[in-house]
């Protein structure tokens, strides 16, 4: 079974899950459920939407950051459209439980460190150092 999960995963999740309907109803095929791989997939389904949403945080503080650093491009309003659709897609990965998880200011943090030196041959200006907005605001504004 393990061969099968390391080989082909479409299908190996799509054999596992229908084994699991015919446990759900009452047949008993426990025997072919791969349960280490089902226990770890499990897991990285909450893992994975939880770093998909930090990643959407982060490029809408990025897009963010850009749009302040440098006002007067012409790229702002992209980066703005951008940042917005970052924020819609991180409320869409959101679930309450991940709130302990994730570390606005960090994010923040990294997202200065991935601004550009320059843009358009310019420098930035200066931007806060502190995260100016809390999770809340920044998936409200989605």
């Amino acid at each position: 079974m393990s061969d099968l999960y390391d080989t082909d995963i479409l299908l190996w999740s799509e054999q596992q899950s229908e084994l699991l309907r015919r446990i759900a109803s009452g047949e008993n095929v426990n025997d072919q459920i791969d349960w280490q791989n089902i226990v770890e997939e499990v897991e990285d389904v909450g893992r994975n939407t939880l770093r998909a949403c930090r990643a959407h945080l982060l490029q809408a503080l990025l897009h963010d950051l850009k749009a302040e650093a440098w006002p007067l491009s012409r790229d702002v309003q992209h980066w703005r459209s951008e940042a917005q659709v970052a924020r819609i897609n991180a409320a869409d990965a959101y679930a309450p439980s991940m709130r302990r998880k994730i570390d606005v200011a960090d994010i923040y943090a990294k997202a200065l460190r991935a601004l550009p030196e320059k843009m358009d041959g310019q420098p930035p200006l200066p931007v806060s150092e502190v995260c100016p907005v809390t999770l809340d605001q920044l998936l409200s504004d989605a």
